[in-house]
C-alpha cells in the first residue's frame, strides 16, 4: 500500500461510475488515479471531488509511469471542504485550471504544495486578492518574475524594467504594480481596488504567455470576472 496527500486539480468522469483524477501530491508531484465506482449510487465520497480539495489518495500497488495507478481508498483532509461563498468557489475552480495547466511535469515540489495550502486558507478568510498573489508567487517559485528596477515600465516579454514603454498594457500604473509585488514580503497583505485587481489579473495572464511554455488562459477565469467585476 502506498498512500500519498494529494490536491485535486481537476477530474474527468468515465463510465457510468469511474472518474479519472488529475492531483498533485507532495510525495511524488503531478499524478493522475483511477477511481472505481465513486460515481456509484452507494458511494458516498463523490462530494470529495472539488477542486483543490486535499485527499488522501491510497494505491495498493505502484504502477509504471505509463499508467494509470487505481485508487484502493480515498479519504477527505481535515477541515477541507467547500468554501460557501461563491465567488470563493469560483476561485478554486480558476486556481486548480491554472494549476492543472501548469504543473502537469513538475514533479515533487514542496514548496507549490505549501503555496496551495496557504491560498486555501486565505480563501478561507475572504482574502479576495489571493488568487493575484498566488499566481504571482508561482512565477516567481518558477523563477520568471521580473528583475526589479528604478524604471517606469515593465516589458512584459523580457522581463526587466525599462524607460519606454514596450507594451501597451503594462503602463506606469500596472508597472507600478508589478513593483509593489516584487518588494513586498507577504504579498498576502496587499489589498487592491476593484480596477487594479482585474488590470493586475490581466497583466498577469499576458506575463504568463511569455513566461510559462504553452500558456492559455483558463476558460474558468471568465467566471471570476463575471464575479469580481
Amino acid at each position: 500500500m502506498h498512500t500519498q496527500s494529494c490536491f485535486l486539480l481537476s477530474y474527468l468522469k468515465y463510465g457510468d461510475n469511474d472518474a479519472i483524477l488529475h492531483c498533485f501530491s507532495l510525495e511524488n508531484g503531478f499524478q493522475s488515479f483511477f477511481a472505481k465506482g465513486i460515481y456509484a449510487a452507494r458511494n458516498k465520497k463523490k462530494p470529495y471531488l472539488f477542486p483543490l480539495n486535499l485527499l488522501s489518495i491510497t494505491i495498493s500497488k505502484v504502477v509504471p509511469e505509463s499508467k494509470i495507478a487505481r485508487i484502493s481508498k480515498i479519504e477527505l483532509a481535515p477541515d477541507y471542504f467547500d468554501l460557501e461563498e461563491v465567488a470563493m468557489n469560483a476561485v478554486l475552480f480558476f486556481i486548480a485550471d491554472f494549476l492543472h495547466q501548469v504543473l502537469r511535469e513538475e514533479g515533487k515540489n514542496q514548496t507549490i504544495f505549501n503555496e496551495i495550502e496557504i491560498i486555501r486558507k486565505e480563501l478561507s478568510i475572504q482574502n479576495y486578492d489571493a488568487y493575484l498573489v498566488f499566481i504571482f508567487k508561482f512565477l516567481a517559485i518558477s523563477g520568471v518574475t521580473p528583475l526589479y528596477e528604478d524604471k517606469k515600465f515593465l516589458n512584459p516579454e523580457s522581463g526587466l524594467f525599462e524607460n519606454e514603454i514596450s507594451h501597451s498594457f503594462f503602463n506606469e500604473d500596472i508597472s507600478f504594480l508589478w513593483k509593489q509585488f516584487l518588494t513586498t514580503a507577504d504579498g498576502y497583505q496587499i489589498r487592491l481596488k476593484r480596477n487594479d485587481r482585474s488590470s493586475f489579473l490581466d497583466s498577469l495572464m499576458i506575463y504568463c504567455q511569455f513566461h510559462l511554455t504553452g500558456f492559455y488562459t483558463p476558460n474558468s477565469l471568465a467566471v471570476v470576472r463575471q464575479i469580481f467585476e
